[in-house]
């Protein structure tokens, strides 16, 4: 091959690399047809290009027709393998190979790591011939570490008879990825060695495990930090919404890369700062496709999609994530079809392609079209099969999410997440219990999203005793930090009636936000401290934090059950005025359930029939509940019919206008509204209770033989009237007692 021949080769090769890591996979394929001449660097480039992009069948009859092939290529291949986590292929092609080198052992250790066949890894580190090769034993280290083993990688650690700079640190890796940030700190302050990467690893750690402070601390004392290291702090600042310290950090960077600039700039978009972030995106004096799409990525997110488009047609190289962001901003704003004409017409899809247009789907219940393009995916991922999870349990078909759940080969802490989640949006609480208690029996570790969910489904069910175990467990799962926990055990607290212990939750956050201050201004509300609620919505304005929707609901709330209408009423008025918030149909119920509290019905009545939003099934059953206690019929009958149009199935409903009527003495309506309520109610799941009795929570149906124990009744009334006569001092329970 003369000198010209071997340039163009060269080239090609190039081209077909730098095609495929722009996801343009046909192209780069027709650029390998047409080449006259092929060596085998354009194979293997091939073979890895293929496998990137999730054709590891088609990499795979690539490599069976290759004539010729070398060490690269068997090693190529069995990378290809790892990539798509497909073990067991990689396995028997590194069983067939005709020569092995060190990288070829430490893949295929590597490969076992990941899938978490450690013991099997552990049996080719014994078999591999060069026992002074790092890499094999910083590989078994890297599996075990990552996987919490700590002892076992420290075994290894110890026995190996060469240490170099990357065994340390995929210790210290493993530690600091598992948020054992007292263990890391520990070994990084006996490392013998040390480097730049070491330093980054403990920075990196403390900022994942929220702790800013620390990690500011050791970043300071970074002799010589590198890129990674000033990206790792500025995305800390970022990620925790300290965007001013964030580009304070940006703007000390004695050389900026483009990954900082693109660090910077995804800051801003996480803040939905788009106009800073489009100021800096036009000083960068060198644009690559991340930066294009973090902007594209920006506008798509705020709604702005013609500014979205303009820079996508602007960019000069478009590859699969420029064009992904499109299309998932279009999916996000309601344009869903415009979004699958697109993904229609995109030639080569990456996993985050289909998933995204899958999301797009199941965001609006279109259920059926996300799971046609559910099996049409190639090779699904994780992020597959939990996004149909999350969409069947957003369309409230949570037997269908429970069947794919089941289907997963191999299901991750998310994979339970949004199983939990599911069963809590659709008000399945015990069976949210009952899966946090499966995640443990997997071997999953729960993470801050698992004990949310599992202290809401607490809160739903006043399942005290169950918080309370899930708050020591927090406590030595090391979550108790997290702000996401914290704000979750304040509303367990406050729903079962244990506000102190609520307070107490409340005062021991570092630093609260939003949530945390409407968590307890909701459970003062609901428990009837309503001064206490002022107290707390003054302080809260005071400490500069600007209140939103839910801090009003919960307000109106304590003002209605501390029947303070003017307050009330001065309070809507400055959610409106002073902070220019819209009312929702959850103010006007408050402010209905208010008004009807004092008997003020007609001002209630004249609020439904002004406000500007459409009345839900709240407002009215509010109203209803008002015309109730102050006997008038009237109005109770038109909020009764309103709200039987929106709950017609609501038992509840039918039996409020019932008593009115029977109040009233009109026994025909009466009848008249039972039998109406019979026959919506046919076929229906029959409502039921829960309790908590000694750890456990129990579950009633009406009319379930099974639960009547006619020989406790009375057993029952008696500690009950004795309860109450201990809490209400209460002399003489005998008249109630004779009436049960």
């Amino acid at each position: 091959m003369n000198h010209k021949l071997g340039n163009h080769v060269i080239n090609q090769n190039k081209r077909i690399i730098h095609l495929g890591k722009v996801g343009k996979v046909e192209e780069a394929i027709r650029v390998f047809s047409d080449m006259t001449h092929k060596n085998l660097v354009t194979y293997n480039s091939m073979i890895s290009m293929l496998s990137k992009n999730a054709r590891i069948s088609d990499a795979r009859q690539l490599f069976d027709k290759m004539s010729l092939r070398n060490l690269v290529s068997w090693n190529t291949m069995i990378a290809g393998y790892l990539h798509n986590n497909m073990v067991e292929e990689a396995s028997e092609l590194f069983d067939v190979m005709p020569e092995r080198d060190n990288f070829s052992w430490a893949l295929m250790i590597t490969c076992y790591t990941r899938k978490g066949k450690l013991e099997k890894a552990r049996e080719l580190l014994e078999l591999v011939p060069d026992k002074l090769n790092t890499a094999c034993w910083n590989a078994m280290i890297a599996g075990y570490a990552k996987k919490g083993h700590f002892n076992d990688a420290k075994k290894v650690f110890e026995k190996m008879p060469v240490k170099d700079l990357v065994s340390y640190n995929s210790m210290l890796a493993g530690y600091t990825q598992n948020g054992k940030m007292g263990l890391a700190l520990h070994f990084f302050e006996r490392m013998a060695k040390r480097n730049v990467v070491s330093w980054n690893l403990m920075v990196a750690g403390y900022v994942n495990s929220g702790d800013l402070n620390s990690a500011w601390q050791l970043f300071e004392k970074i002799q010589n930090p590198n890129a990674i290291s000033w990206v790792t702090m500025l995305c800390g600042f970022a990620r925790y919404g300290k965007i001013t310290e964030a580009r304070r950090l940006f703007d000390r960077m004695p050389c900026k890369n483009v990954v900082s600039w693109n660090a910077m700039i995804a800051a801003y978009v996480q803040d939905l700062q788009i106009d800073e972030a489009v100021k800096l995106f036009k000083k960068m004096p060198y644009k690559d496709s991340v930066s294009w799409t973090t902007i594209i990525n920006g506008y798509a997110r705020v709604g702005k999609l013609g500014e979205a488009k303009e820079i996508y047609n602007q960019m000069p190289c478009k590859d699969i994530a420029a064009e992904t962001a499109l299309m998932s901003g279009l999916a996000q704003n309601g344009k869903i079809d415009e979004a699958s004409q697109m993904f229609s017409q995109i030639s080569s899809r990456d996993a985050i392609c289909w998933n995204s247009m899958i999301a797009g789907y199941s965001q609006i219940g279109r259920m059926d079209e996300a799971l046609n393009l559910f099996r049409q995916m190639p090779i699904k991922n994780a992020v597959s099969w939990n996004t149909m999870i999350s969409g069947y349990a957003q369309a409230g078909q949570m037997d269908r999410a429970t069947k794919i759940f089941q289907a997963m080969g191999e299901r991750n802490i998310v994979s339970w997440n949004s199983l939990i989640a599911g069963f809590l949006q659709n008000n399945l609480y015990l069976d949210a219990l009952k899966s946090l208690v499966m995640v443990g029996q997997e071997g999953k570790k729960p993470d801050q999203s698992t004990f949310a969910c599992a202290l809401s489904a607490c809160a739903n069910l006043a399942a005290l005793q169950v918080g309370k175990q899930l708050h020591e467990y927090i406590l030595k799962s090391g979550y108790i930090n997290d702000l996401f926990v914290s704000n979750a055990l304040i509303a367990m607290y406050a729903k079962c009636g244990r506000v102190q212990s609520a307070e107490q939750v409340f005062r021991d956050i570092e630093s609260v936000d939003l949530i945390s201050w409407n968590s307890l201004i909701s459970g003062y509300a609901l428990n009837g401290y309503a001064n206490k609620a002022f107290n707390a919505f003054e302080q809260m304005i005071s400490e500069g934090v600007i209140p939103d929707e839910v801090t009003f609901i919960g307000m109106l709330s304590a003002c209605s059950h501390a029947g303070s209408a003017k307050q009330g009423l001065d309070l809507f008025k400055c959610m409106v005025e002073d902070f220019a918030i819209e009312p929702l149909a959850e103010h006007y119920s408050c402010l209905v359930d208010l008004l009807g509290r004092v008997g003020r019905l007609d001002e209630a009545f004249d609020v439904v029939r002004g406000m500007k939003v459409k009345a839900n099934a709240g407002l009215w059953g509010s109203l209803l509940g008002a015309c109730r206690v102050r006997k008038n019929l009237e109005l109770g009958r038109i909020a009764a019919e309103r709200l039987l149009e929106l709950e017609p199935h609501n038992a509840s409903n039918y039996i409020t206008l019932s008593n009115m009527h029977a109040e009233a003495g009109r026994w025909e309506e009466v009848e008249r509204v039972r039998v109406l309520m019979r026959e919506k109610r046919a076929g229906k799941i029959p409502g039921c209770s829960w309790i908590e009795v000694q750890n456990q929570v129990q579950c009633f149906l009406s009319d379930d033989p099974a639960k009547l124990r006619p020989e406790n009744v009375q057993i029952i009334t008696n500690t009950l009237a004795a309860h109450m006569r201990d809490k209400c001092n209460i002399s003489d329970m005998k008249p109630i007692l004779d009436i049960l």
